[in-house]
């Protein structure tokens, strides 16, 4: 166990007890000595944790405080460098640029031994070859969806026949085979769910959509009865 996950550790045992606690009993949860008990609470405390109390008497942390956001356990590591790698493999070149800037920027703030961590993660993904999106600029309708325009696309259906939709998009979706745009279509005034590879024409319109990308999203799986994975 590294320094920093121990530490992690020891504020989240404090939080559940409302007493004062020994540090016999704390050392003997956490499987430490209680010398390297003593220590970490000292270094807490200087890190700003409200913890009361001293060695015969108990430890009990106040409310309020809050771990820096980068005290990471090793498991959150993992799960970050994975989902990181995954994204770098299989989505757009944007995306993948910013899947390996946001590893950099959070190892250069993590502690030195979960810097460690990460860069030495030996979970991998394998390679994929990336879905063809035809001429549709993933970036634009990420963009239109965080800004909240229509936009209007030229779709074709699965036999060819192609029509002209103005959309209200609010997801984009990334699947192993394909990419697919979740929007409200007002053409057939419901959710429709457009392949990427099958828009053969887009423009980003500066129309606003006139409800919330939150809003269409927990209607579309109110509709479809798609739960939410967070």
């Amino acid at each position: 166990m590294t320094r920093s996950t121990r530490l992690l550790d020891l504020i989240q045992l404090l939080r559940t007890y409302r007493r004062p606690v020994s540090g016999a009993a704390l050392a003997q949860r956490l499987g430490i000595s209680i010398r390297t008990l003593y220590r970490d609470i000292a270094t807490l405390q200087a890190q700003g944790a409200d913890i009361q109390g001293a060695p015969g008497f108990g430890y009990v942390l106040k409310p309020g405080f809050l771990m820096p956001p980068m005290m990471l356990s090793e498991e959150e590591i993992e799960a970050l460098v994975l989902g990181a790698r995954w994204v770098a493999a299989r989505t757009d070149d944007e995306l993948e640029d910013a899947a390996r800037n946001a590893l950099a920027k959070i190892a250069a703030v993590l502690p030195a031994d979960l810097r460690r961590e990460l860069e030495t993660n030996s979970l991998l993904v394998s390679s994929a070859r990336k879905p063809v999106v035809g001429i549709t600029d993933l970036a634009a309708v990420r963009e239109a969806i965080r800004q909240g325009f229509k936009l209007d696309i030229g779709y074709a259906d699965i036999n060819g026949r192609s029509t002209n939709r103005r959309i209200w998009p609010f997801a984009l979706g990334y699947f192993e085979e394909t990419r697919v745009l979740a929007a409200w279509c007002e053409l057939r005034e419901d959710f429709r769910h457009f392949r990427a590879e099958r828009i053969a024409s887009m423009i980003v319109t500066d129309i606003r959509v006139p409800q919330t990308r939150g809003h269409l999203l927990a209607e579309w799986r109110r509709v479809h009865n798609v739960k939410s994975d967070m």
